[in-house]
């Protein structure tokens, strides 16, 4: 499996989570509900954020450099980090449900951005083996046993 299947795979898993946020941020009589379950996204995102930057970005650093997609990507991550933090510190739940659709319109933004472009590129720019051995280390991290591969 390659690195791009894993975190498509991820984002396949976050969106449901993005979408359930949203219907409790548009309800006001969940609004007390909005910090905790904003915390269990906060956590998936950041798990989902690190390895990409530490496996994919990494990888791609080499042949990419700092700056251009790579560096629109980690400012992204900081963004969404910024919200989260500011979140959890909302004073009042209207200022929570404005940073809670900010997050997720962001959110929803950035994995689009890699999806339709950072993830096809590394198709082109990674050796499919390259791609594969990211993947299993993903798989390692991830404590996920994948069946029918090498190495797996």
């Amino acid at each position: 499996m390659r690195i791009t299947d894993a975190l498509l795979g991820e984002h396949g898993a976050l969106y449901p989570l993005l979408d359930h946020l949203e219907s409790v941020a548009a309800n006001p009589a969940l609004a007390a509900e909005l910090s905790t379950r904003a915390a269990v996204l906060a956590a998936a995102l950041e798990g989902h954020a690190r390895l990409e930057e530490e496996l994919l970005f990494s990888a791609l650093a080499a042949s990419l450099g700092s700056t251009g997609p790579l560096h629109v990507m980690r400012m992204e991550h900081n963004e969404i980090d910024r919200i989260l933090m500011e979140l959890q510190q909302a004073p009042g739940p209207a200022t929570a449900r404005e940073l809670t659709r900010n997050l997720i319109a962001v959110t929803r933004a950035h994995f689009g951005k890699e999806e339709q472009v950072l993830f096809p590129m590394t198709l082109g720019v990674l050796a499919n083996h390259v791609s594969e051995q990211l993947g299993r280390q993903w798989a390692e991290r991830r404590q996920v046993h994948l069946v029918g591969t090498a190495g797996g």
